[in-house]
């Protein structure tokens, strides 16, 4: 029997959801990004049940870190400001620091400070990363088919093409600097079990 994506996701989130961390463990058997997988379905079901302020800080830290890896990986630090994971911008510096990868923490910063925000507060850092997103999707216009054709912006295009080009230099870092975020989140996750209740 072939269950078709969406089947296969409504299985995996009742499989998940409601288990604990010990639970989800057990039933990764091992598996590194199952578990990672597992405990990121579990905690973004409790959010969808009991809503956000339901998170402790090590759950949030635990999305956000999850959200970078798998936008970073997947389209770049762009790709992480410009979907619904820039959410986590502001606190994505502090939660690598929490989870022991200073030199992704640097590089964090580095890409956040490329969107040019006026202070490190989490107000401005989101008011950058919206900013840099908006001007983003501007410049990009539908065509037939559903392909998309950049378009000419009234934005300072060397401004906007110089964010890109940092940000793209933080992926590189990103993808080079040689911390094992999994690991460390995994080791972040036992540690703080009793905070860490999907």
């Amino acid at each position: 029997m072939v269950l078709n994506l969406e089947e296969e996701w409504a299985r995996r989130v009742e499989r998940y959801s409601g288990k604990t961390v010990d639970e989800l463990i057990a039933m990764a058997n091992g598996d590194e990004i199952e578990l990672l997988f597992s405990i990121e379905i579990a905690l973004q079901q409790k959010a969808e049940k009991q809503g956000a302020h339901s998170l402790s800080e090590e759950e949030r830290i635990y999305l956000a870190i999850e959200a970078l890896e798998r936008e970073v990986n997947n389209g770049g630090y762009s790709q992480f400001f410009l979907n619904s994971s820039h959410e986590f911008a502001p606190i994505i510096v502090e939660s690598l620091r929490r989870i022991d990868c200073p030199k992704n923490a640097e590089i964090a910063a580095r890409a956040i400070n490329a969107v040019r925000p006026a202070s490190a507060s989490p107000d401005e850092v989101m008011k950058a990363v919206l900013a840099f997103a908006n001007e983003e999707e501007e410049r990009w216009e539908p065509k037939a088919g559903g392909v998309l054709e950049r378009q000419a912006s009234d934005a300072d295009p060397s401004s906007h093409d110089a964010i890109t080009e940092e940000l793209d230099a933080c992926d590189r870092l990103y993808y080079s600097v040689g911390e094992n975020i999994g690991g460390q989140l995994i080791e972040f996750v036992k540690a703080n079990k009793s905070r860490i209740q999907p």
